[in-house]
């Protein structure tokens, strides 16, 4: 094999050996497409493949005699354009095979071809472009006498000579040989079993003058579905089959910030379940908010976390409906106001009605009744969230005025990042670590996480929102006066905005460690109620495959933005059973103020 072509290998397989699950896309029966070969190419497909068949000595791009379409020929849809490619200097560094699927005799195709190829000097010697021959071949013994920039796709597991290995590019088998699936739900253990050796014995083969670490593999006529795409990476193929190469080459591209394996956990702690549900008084209310914490980014987080979390040992369940006064989907400031002031309003909206009026919420009618009160988040102080329990501005914007809001409040403490934002801090004294929290006899305090935006749990957060929230907890109850305290969960949204299904999952397992630590608070201190629910759904967020055993999900997502999805409530303690059902979010405040026996 001459060095022309050993230099062309080595740039179109050498990323292979980077990774064994390293999987190409191969725009299957391209010459059907509405666009061939742009199509696929625009797309970022590394193998594109053209069928055709010679008759009166022209080379159809056609699957069949019977299907010729005059003019449509391997020259102008297939070879014209990359030549155009090549001296526009088009694509991204982009290799190429064109695997060409004869349809007709097999040598004097061939020859064909080669004659033609001739025609485009630029293309045979780039070492950025392959040929590929498939479909009727010659005999393995017969490779040896084509030109070095012709190789062949071998459809046999039989062993060849290596005189013969030299000349292959990569083996094709047919899937129906091996599996009847569809593509849809899951590979059967028998069938699994067969192909993984199928890939492992494809993958064992040697040749000479090869740079990759394995031969490289592929299955024709597989499933062609996003599972069947997953299943195919996975299990090592190499080139996946597909008639829709925008679609899969996005899927398998997005994978590795779809796929995450968990590797941070939350200890889950079993409730006693002494004073849930019973209608004894309450004295403290913890309402933990998971910042567009739905029911996947839930579900995703217990399966993560070995199938279970502290929340999902919770027996009072409910459903509560986002929408804002003026939109079909809310946005964190009007769902924030809806849940601390019990009015809905319009979105971008901080403690303010649909006029802008000034609306009493949740921890000024708790204060006017002697109770101390806290907000804590992973968010800025002035985020959207905390600051519709403390804060009346008509935008979530108005940043400054928000700021300065919180430090003319009555509230006794509040934890989160944005010190940046602070000239001064009015009356609250400001302390150094969570540990000063716990001990502090000030009647107003702060902590700041960061001064600017607080670092993600994968950023090295760690346990700081469960270790705040404990010692919060311990703050108020040395106070020896009912308490209300809010904590944010904030990064679950933002991760969800970024479609980042790791800080999702990572985020969503650190806020139950806050629950947990809520849980734990209100087992030991009676007439405590604990609720925990989300302002709304983020990113519309899936998880269609996953790996319990490896702590693994996959996530999906239809929006970088809130959707309109119903959202999960949980409460325990006293009264904990009034919040099941499906309700309004504004609801939530008045059902808490019913239960403290409070009026506005």
């Amino acid at each position: 094999m001459s060095k022309v072509y050993n230099v062309f290998l080595f740039f179109l397989f050498a990323n292979l050996v980077v990774s064994q699950n390293t999987t190409y896309v191969h725009s299957h029966n391209d010459y059907s497409q509405a666009v061939p070969f742009w199509n696929a190419f625009s797309a970022g497909a590394n193998s594109i493949e053209v069928d055709v068949f010679l008759k009166n000595n022209t080379l159809y791009a056609t699957h069949s005699k019977a299907d010729i379409i005059e003019g449509r020929t391997i020259e102008n849809l297939y070879l014209e354009p990359l030549q155009k490619v090549v001296s526009l200097k088009l694509g991204d560094n982009q290799n190429i095979q064109l695997l060409i699927d004869v349809k007709s005799e097999a040598y004097k195709t061939l020859d064909k071809i080669i004659e033609i190829l001739k025609k485009y000097p630029d293309l045979i010697k780039n070492n950025k472009i392959g040929f590929i021959i498939s479909g009727n071949r010659p005999k393995p013994d017969d490779y040896k006498n084509y030109p070095e920039y012709i190789t062949f796709d071998y459809q046999s597991l039989d062993p060849i000579s290596d005189e013969a290995w030299e000349k292959v590019a990569l083996i094709s088998l047919d899937f129906a040989q091996f599996s009847s699936w569809n593509g849809k739900g899951r590979l059967i253990k028998e069938e699994k079993e067969k192909i993984i050796a199928v890939i492992k014995t494809a993958h064992s083969y040697k040749k000479p003058f090869r740079f990759s670490n394995k031969m490289l593999f592929r299955f024709w006529g597989t499933p062609d579905s996003k599972t069947a795409w997953k299943c195919f990476v996975d299990l090592g193929v190499d080139f996946i089959c597909t008639d829709h190469p925008f679609a899969c080459i996005n899927y398998v591209k997005s994978l590795p910030q779809r796929v995450y394996t968990n590797q941070v956990f939350s200890e889950v702690y079993t409730p006693s379940f002494q004073y849930d549900q019973k209608s004894k008084p309450v004295k403290n209310v913890i309402l933990l908010i998971g910042d567009g914490n739905g029911l996947t980014q839930l579900s995703s987080a217990t399966l993560a976390n070995k199938g279970s979390l502290t929340i999902t040992q919770l027996k009072s369940i409910g459903f509560i409906k986002t929408q804002s006064a003026d939109d079909f989907t809310t946005d964190s400031a009007a769902a924030g106001t809806a849940l601390a002031t019990g009015q809905k309003t319009y979105n971008r909206a901080i403690g303010v009605d649909t006029y802008g009026n000034p609306l009493i919420n949740i921890t000024e009618i708790a204060q006017k009744n002697h109770f101390k009160t806290g907000i804590i988040t992973t968010d800025d102080v002035t985020g959207a969230t905390p600051a519709a329990f403390y804060a009346h501005q008509k935008d979530r914007g108005e940043e400054y005025k928000i700021a300065q809001d919180l430090l003319k409040s009555n509230l006794n403490l509040f934890i989160g990042g944005g010190k940046n934002q602070f000239k001064d801090f009015g009356n609250f004294e400001i302390l150094d670590s969570p540990k000063m929290i716990s001990e502090s006899k000030s009647n107003k305090i702060g902590f700041f996480m960061s001064d600017k935006a607080v670092l993600g749990v994968l950023e090295g957060r760690a346990n700081l929102l469960a270790e705040v929230t404990a010692n919060s907890l311990i703050y108020f109850k040395a106070k020896e006066q009912p308490f209300f305290l809010m904590v944010e969960g904030a990064q679950i949204d933002s991760y969800g905005h970024m479609n980042k299904v790791s800080g999702i999952v990572s985020e969503g397992i650190d806020f139950d460690k806050a629950v947990t630590e809520a849980i734990k608070f209100a087992d030991a201190n009676e007439g405590t109620l604990v609720i925990i629910t989300a302002d709304h759904e983020t990113s519309g967020f899936s998880i269609p495959q996953g790996d319990l055993k490896k702590h693994q999900i996959e996530g999906g997502f239809t929006t970088q933005d809130h959707t309109g999805t119903l959202v999960p409530i949980f409460a325990y303690g006293p009264h904990s059973d009034e919040f099941a059902g499906v309700y309004e979010n504004n609801e939530v405040f008045h059902k808490i103020l019913s239960i403290l026996k409070l009026s506005k």
